[in-house]
């Protein structure tokens, strides 16, 4: 039983968003009692274009979703990420990309709200997804901010 903890593995979507943070965080705290690997994943992908239109400024997606995960992990732990952290940037919607890591996941674990549309949403359209379509257990964290605002401890 113990070697099998030692491969569970917690997927964390991560957006840069506090409530990412927050779920890093969350995430680590849950993995390391059980030896688990937590997967900090951010996800890029192309932009959607019209035919025949070009827009200018929308290159290099990849290296900015890395510089904006390195800055996740560094506002959740610091200047030193944890040995049991491992960071991955996938090319996909990250809905999709999410669900489908949930295939070999332990735990997913996502913010509750992070850079998507209406705020005023209760839960991201992300977040929201995973909890209906993941193949494993689901976490759903608010950010620091979200508890505070809404009263709880």
């Amino acid at each position: 039983m113990e070697s099998a903890l030692q491969d569970a593995r917690f997927v964390v979507g991560v957006d840069g968003s506090d409530a990412s943070v927050e779920a890093l965080r969350q995430a680590q705290r849950l993995a390391v009692p059980v030896g688990a690997k937590v997967l900090a994943t951010a996800c890029w992908d192309d932009p959607q274009v019209y035919a025949g239109y070009v827009a200018m400024g929308i290159d290099r997606f990849e290296e900015r979703v890395e510089l904006i995960l390195n800055e996740a992990m560094e506002k959740a732990f610091g200047p030193e990420t944890p040995t049991n952290v491992i960071p991955r940037v996938v090319r996909g919607h990250p809905r999709d990309a999410l669900i489908d890591a949930s295939r070999h996941a332990d735990m997913i674990v996502v913010g509750r709200r992070g850079h998507g549309g209406f705020g005023g949403l209760l839960l991201g359209s992300v977040s929201s997804a995973c909890v209906a379509h993941a193949h494993c257990p689901v976490l759903v964290v608010h950010s620091p901010e979200q508890k505070s605002q809404e009263g709880q401890p």
